[in-house]
């Protein structure tokens, strides 16, 4: 039985006459960290929509758990707990904590589980718990990341599609969002991140892939790409 979580063949996008994705092909196995790169503009972040339903693939197959999920509508993957953490954060502003994480679960019927799960949430990020019934617009942008991841973790999810979790973030917060990401990956959820901090990225992922102009260019160990010298010049950042 074949390991992968994630099987991506060949997927082409359009943004009405602007050709997004050419030709994408990458697979994530069950239990890593993969992680995407590139500049922006690349189409990482399409990769990611297109994965989790929010667009239409023009053509090429997105295969999960040995499903064609391709042409499968966006509600129905959450359902599949595959779930998409966007670039932004994309919290629900006047409403409290507990109800943006309780949105998280709207396809949980069993009220004892989504105690249990918001408890799990609450023993990773205690700040949530502590403001728990506070409107969550008042919380730092590190504050409104952990609601997000923390909102996906309320699906009990299997593949967690990570978008830019470190962007506007200060260094001491990235290091603790990059150290939850890790623990939620020990915990069981595979993971594919999108992260412009290359750097940080790779010493986290298992497997990294490089996306230049919707095209997959680089892929390899991430220790690998992490010590070559040109690819972190050409591609990553000095």
């Amino acid at each position: 039985m074949s390991n992968t979580i994630l099987e991506i063949d060949n997927l082409e996008t359009h943004y009405g006459k602007i050709h997004a994705l050419r030709g994408i092909s990458l697979s994530v196995e069950t239990g890593e960290i993969a992680t995407l790169l590139g500049a922006n503009g690349a189409g990482k972040s399409t990769t990611l929509r297109a994965i989790s339903g929010l667009i239409r693939a023009t053509s090429g197959t997105i295969r999960y758990m040995g499903e064609d999920i391709t042409k499968v509508p966006a509600h129905d993957i959450v359902g599949k707990r595959l779930i998409h953490v966007p670039e932004g954060r994309k919290i629900f502003k006047g409403m409290t904590i507990t109800e943006n994480l309780e949105l998280g679960s709207f396809t949980l019927d069993d009220d004892v589980e989504r105690k249990r799960r918001m408890d799990h949430v609450f023993e990773i990020f205690p700040v949530l718990q502590e403001r728990r019934n506070q409107d969550a617009s008042f919380l730092s942008g590190g504050e409104q990341q952990m609601l997000a991841m923390g909102r996906s973790m309320m699906t009990n999810p299997n593949l967690l599609l990570l978008d830019e979790p470190s962007m506007g973030l200060a260094p001491f917060m990235v290091q603790e969002i990059m150290n939850i990401i890790r623990r939620l990956n020990k915990e069981g959820v595979t993971i594919l991140l999108v992260e412009q901090n290359a750097k940080v990225a790779l010493k986290l992922a298992d497997h990294g892939y490089v996306i230049e102009n919707g095209k997959i260019v680089i892929k390899g160990d991430a220790k690998t790409l992490q010590q070559d010298e040109s690819i972190v010049k050409a591609y990553l950042g000095e």
